[in-house]
C-alpha cells in the first residue's frame, strides 16, 4: 500500500480524481435529489414554524459546508506550508470559490428563515457576525490569490491568511456556545446526544432530521466533486502556462 503523499504528485492526482469524480459526483446528485424531495414535499409544516422550517434542507448543509471548506482549506495550507506539496495549495484555491457559494447561501437562507422568527432579516447575532466575517476573509483569500503573479508567492501569503481566518469558521461553529445572548438557536443537529436522543435540549425531529441527514451527506459530496473537478482544472492550467512559458524562452 502506497504513501498518501504519492498523491501529491499532480500526474497521479489527476489520474486518480479521473476514476472516482463520476461516482462521487453521481452520488451528490442522488442525495441531493432524494434529499430535497423528500424535506420539501413529503415532510410537514412545523407546529411553530410553518413551512418556513423546510429551509433548513438548504441552510444547515450550506452553513457545514462553509465552515468546513475552509478548514479544508486550513489542512491543505498547513500541509503546502510544511511539505511544499502544489497540490495541497492548489486544492485550498480551488475549494475557496465553493465555500464562499456556500457561504452566501447559508447567509441568504438564514436570512429568509430568520425574518418571521426574528422580525427582522439580520441582526448582529454573534454567530452571524462572525458568518459574515468569515464571508469576508473567503472574498480576501480569492482576491490575494488572483493579485499576486508568482503561484509559491501567493501560496504563502493565502496560507498564512486561512490561518487567520481559522479563527472566525471556530467562532461561526461555537459562538452560540461562547455568547449565549444570541438570537440564534445552539446546536440542534450535530450533537452526539440530538442524535441519539439521549440529550435533555431541544433536537430536531426524525421526520426533519432523516431527510436532512441525506441532504447534508448531498452537500459533502458535492463539495468533494466539485473540489477534485477544480483542483484537476487548477493542474492542468499551471502546467499550461508553464509548457508557453517555455515556448517563450525557447
Amino acid at each position: 500500500m502506497g504513501s498518501i503523499w504519492e498523491y501529491a504528485n499532480p500526474v497521479k492526482f489527476s489520474q486518480t480524481v479521473s476514476r472516482f469524480l463520476a461516482p462521487v459526483a453521481m452520488g451528490a446528485t442522488v442525495c441531493l435529489v432524494i434529499g430535497l424531495v423528500w424535506g420539501f414535499f413529503f415532510t410537514p409544516d412545523d407546529f411553530r414554524q410553518g413551512a418556513t422550517v423546510k429551509i433548513i434542507y438548504l441552510h444547515v448543509p450550506a452553513a457545514l459546508m462553509a465552515i468546513n471548506a475552509w478548514f479544508m482549506m486550513l489542512v491543505t495550507s498547513l500541509i503546502w506550508l510544511v511539505r511544499r506539496h502544489h497540490v495541497s495549495a492548489l486544492a485550498a484555491k480551488a475549494a475557496a470559490p465553493i465555500g464562499v457559494t456556500m457561504t452566501v447561501i447559508a447567509l441568504i437562507t438564514g436570512a429568509i428563515w430568520g425574518q418571521p422568527m426574528w422580525g427582522t432579516w439580520w441582526a448582529w447575532d454573534p454567530r452571524l457576525t462572525s458568518f459574515l466575517i468569515l464571508f469576508l476573509f473567503y472574498l480576501g483569500y480569492i482576491a490575494l490569490w488572483e493579485a499576486i503573479d508568482d503561484p509559491d508567492t501567493a501560496a504563502d501569503l493565502t496560507s498564512v491568511l486561512c490561518i487567520v481566518g481559522s479563527v472566525f469558521a471556530v467562532l461561526s461553529r461555537y459562538a452560540v456556545n461562547f455568547w449565549n445572548q444570541g438570537l440564534h438557536q445552539g446546536a440542534s443537529v450535530m450533537r452526539a446526544g440530538a442524535i441519539t436522543g439521549t440529550d435533555t435540549e431541544e433536537k430536531v425531529s426524525n421526520v426533519f432530521f432523516y431527510p436532512l441527514l441525506v441532504c447534508i451527506i448531498g452537500f459533502v459530496l458535492l463539495f468533494v466533486a466539485l473540489v477534485l473537478l477544480r483542483t484537476r482544472t487548477e493542474i492542468h492550467k499551471r502546467r499550461t502556462r508553464a509548457l508557453l512559458a517555455r515556448e517563450r524562452m525557447a
